[in-house]
């Protein structure tokens, strides 16, 4: 009975944290325009359909290599491919959110919660780090 229940709790939580995670994601890509921003910037306005694809290949992907526990065994050559790719992405993901970044003090605005907004920041900030702490040590 113990376990039964301790494999119930672990799949509730497990599912509230992938619904969290998702819905953060999904908020994250077309609240803030991020996919539409980052093609404008990129100059690619023209693929948009194509990205969004790709995106949702990937989150497919990667989220079914991390299920099966997959691994790919690639000559060390390909990490610097692999890295120049993604640090593309990351610049031109960093260059799309900063023309969106005031986002968040409208936001505030329109919620009401402006004068808390140091403290929303903290805890977002806060989150992150101990989040990264808790899966370079722990996990």
């Amino acid at each position: 009975m113990i376990t039964l229940l301790g494999w119930t709790a672990a799949v509730v939580i497990g599912l509230a944290g992938g619904i969290a995670v998702g819905s953060g994601m999904v908020a994250f890509l077309l609240v803030l325009d991020i996919i539409p921003r980052l093609l404008q910037v990129s100059r690619a306005q023209n693929r948009i359909r194509s990205c969004e694809i790709a995106v949702i290949a990937g989150s497919l992907f990667f989220t079914v290599t991390d299920f099966f526990n997959w691994t790919l065994s690639a000559p060390v050559w390909w990490t610097g491919i692999f890295g120049l790719f993604a640090g593309a992405f990351i610049g031109m993901l960093s260059a799309a959110l900063t023309e969106i970044i005031n986002v968040l003090p409208v936001l505030a605005k329109r919620v009401g919660v402006t004068s808390y907004m140091v403290w929303l920041l903290t805890a977002m900030i806060a989150g992150k780090v101990l989040g990264s702490l808790f899966e370079w040590f722990i996990y």
